[in-house]
């Protein structure tokens, strides 16, 4: 009787957990944060394999090729002026940076605002159930990841550019 309830369960555990890192996610957007290089290097690495996805997808799902080109370039912008509103510090002797939370919040909120109305349309259970993703869904996605990646690779540079100060 419990393993036949696990599936259906298991759409709304999945929400929750994404619920919840969405939620991590726009936290760290607000107030100072301390500069951790390892989490940073990973989330690149992440966000790499991710984009490799979306590009395959934008290859093979009909008409979805331009969005994600269109998303991921304006996450590109996005990116350059987000880290260009960031403002790199050492405090105590820490390297840390106080990040412009607008742009990533908006952008990640436009996101679950789009995956909400899909699956509230039943987006997930009509023509496009095979491949699970609309253009404009994916173009958001990109946007997101252009602008993750590209914040993150300026923001590696910059600590770099920041040594700490040497007892």
């Amino acid at each position: 009787m419990a393993a036949t309830a696990l599936p259906a369960l298991l759409p709304y555990a999945f929400t929750a957990g994404i619920g919840w890192m969405y939620y991590r996610r726009i936290r760290r957007q607000f107030g100072r944060q301390p500069w951790q290089p390892r989490r940073t290097v990973v989330r690149i690495g992440l966000l790499s394999l991710v984009l490799v996805s979306l590009v395959l997808a934008g290859i093979f799902v009909p008409h979805a090729a331009w969005a994600v080109t269109a998303g991921f370039v304006v996450g590109l912008g996005l990116g350059f002026y987000g880290v260009s509103l960031t403002s790199v510090d050492l405090v105590d002797g820490q390297r840390s940076y106080l990040p412009n939370p607008w742009i990533g919040g908006a952008l990640s909120l436009l996101l679950i605002a789009r995956l909400a109305w899909r699956f509230l349309h039943g987006g997930f259970m009509q023509s496009q159930a095979a491949t699970g993703a609309s253009p404009l869904t994916l173009g958001f996605a990109a946007a997101l990841i252009g602008y993750y990646l590209t914040y993150s690779i300026v923001l590696v540079l910059r600590m770099r550019r920041l040594a700490p100060r040497q007892a």
